[in-house]
C-alpha cells in the first residue's frame, strides 16, 4: 500500500498509508483536524538497509563474475559418528 505525505498549515507533516483508488488531495490533520494538502515527494522504492544492499549487490556480482578457483581444495573429512565435545556426553541416549 502506498505511503502518501501531507502537510498541515498549523502543525507538521505526516504520512498516511492509503490505497491508490482512495487517495485524496486533502485530508484532515490527525492532530488539529485542519485541512492538510498532499505533498508531491520522490518515490521511496526500498526500505532496505545498506547491509542488505551490499548482500544483494555481492550476490548479483558473483552470479555474473564467479570466483575462479585454482585448486579443488581439501576433501571434507568423514565423520565417525562420535563427537569429542564433552557437553554432548550429557545428552540422553536412545536405548
Amino acid at each position: 500500500m502506498p505511503l502518501y505525505a501531507y502537510r498541515c498549515s498549523h502543525c507538521s507533516d505526516f504520512e498516511l498509508h492509503s490505497p491508490m483508488q482512495q487517495v485524496r488531495d486533502e485530508v484532515p490533520c490527525p492532530d488539529c483536524g485542519g485541512a492538510s494538502k498532499r505533498l508531491i515527494t520522490a518515490p521511496y522504492l526500498s526500505r532496505a538497509s545498506s547491509s542488505a544492499y551490499k548482500l544483494i549487490e555481492g550476490t548479483a556480482r558473483t552470479a555474473a563474475e564467479p570466483a575462479v578457483v585454482t585448486s579443488p581444495g581439501a576433501w571434507p573429512r568423514r565423520s565417525s559418528g562420535t563427537t569429542s565435545n564433552p557437553l554432548h556426553q550429557k545428552l540422553p541416549r536412545p536405548d
